[in-house]
């Protein structure tokens, strides 16, 4: 285990490997993006990176195919995209279209391009195109009466079930998603106490919502989609109150089925919560500071999977 001491001079809010484990970008309260190289259990600290002008709440590596890019939001409602060429970082691009803190960024899946959605607490959602040109497109929408905390994408292989609900629509070559902005999928959740689906418009170019998700009694913190697609989707929310509700959909069904991850509340505020690559696995980290893993058993229920010893 690789433990980085006194690596910000504030609150440390995310911290993130990159696509192949071999580089940590963290961010704090103290303004800055710290990139480290991690190798076994050692660490350099390559660049600190200096652009916001409030705490940055939390950092998202795109894919590899599109080079070595971090996304950064902040409490100053902007976005930052960084790159890094021969060594040396540099700010390659500014999303500033939101008129509060943004709070949660989530790259799309590398199929559609290198598409962001940013989630604010001006209640707004965004999702902005990074095109090859240099050039930017984004559309901004309504999510939440108040505050929008956190976001992210349906797996493409959610968007072929629910579109096509054919035996063979898992066999569908992903590339064909590119030109076909109808099946792009994302959810959010906010203060609102909601968590909602939206669904890609093309005759009106913005997302429009498809499911309203009610179950918790207090601000919603997080929202993953699992990025994995098995017999059904899954979606984790944690809140406020103390709860983490996984939401369940197979390809035949019209709704969302609701499910408590535990009978007894957590002992303190849910804060995130975060799927495994093959999506069999949730951990879940609160305000008691500790990050606990579940898994479903084969009779559907969650059971404890262990927890993360710091």
């Amino acid at each position: 285990m690789v433990t980085i001491g006194n690596a910000h001079d504030d609150l440390i809010h995310d911290a993130v490997l990159d696509y192949y484990g071999k580089r940590l970008a963290t961010c704090s309260s103290d303004k800055t993006i710290k990139i480290f190289e991690v190798d076994g259990e050692t660490h350099k600290l390559l660049d600190t990176l200096r652009g916001h002008d409030g705490p940055v709440w939390q950092v998202s590596w795109a894919h590899p195919k599109f080079g070595v890019i971090l996304a950064s939001c902040s409490y100053d409602g902007k976005v930052i995209i960084w790159k890094e060429e021969n060594g040396i970082w540099s700010n390659i691009a500014e999303h500033a279209v939101h008129q509060a803190s943004v709070n949660s960024i989530s790259w799309a899946p590398h199929e559609y391009g290198a598409v962001l959605l940013c989630t604010s607490s001006d209640g707004k959602a965004s999702v902005v195109e990074f095109l090859n040109d240099g050039s930017t497109k984004s559309v901004v929408f309504q999510a939440h009466a108040i505050g929008a905390n956190a976001g992210s994408w349906a797996p493409t292989s959610f968007s072929l079930l629910s579109n096509t609900k054919s035996e063979n629509s898992t066999n569908t070559d992903p590339t064909q998603l590119q030109n076909n902005e109808q099946i792009r999928r994302l959810v959010t959740c906010g203060c609102d106490n909601l968590v909602k689906i939206w669904k890609y418009d093309p005759s009106i170019q913005n997302y429009v919502e498809e499911h309203v998700l009610a179950g918790h009694t207090d601000w919603v913190r997080d929202a993953e989609w699992s990025p994995s697609v098995l017999s059904k989707s899954y979606i984790a929310t944690a809140s406020q109150d103390r709860t983490v509700i996984i939401w369940t959909k197979d390809e035949n069904s019209d709704g969302w089925k609701k499910t408590l991850l535990t009978d007894e509340k957590f002992p303190d505020v849910c804060w995130r919560a975060s799927w495994s690559l093959s999506g069999n696995v949730l951990a879940i980290s609160g305000g008691d500071n500790k990050v606990t893993l579940w898994k479903e058993n084969l009779d559907g229920k969650w059971e404890s999977a262990g927890e993360v010893d710091q």
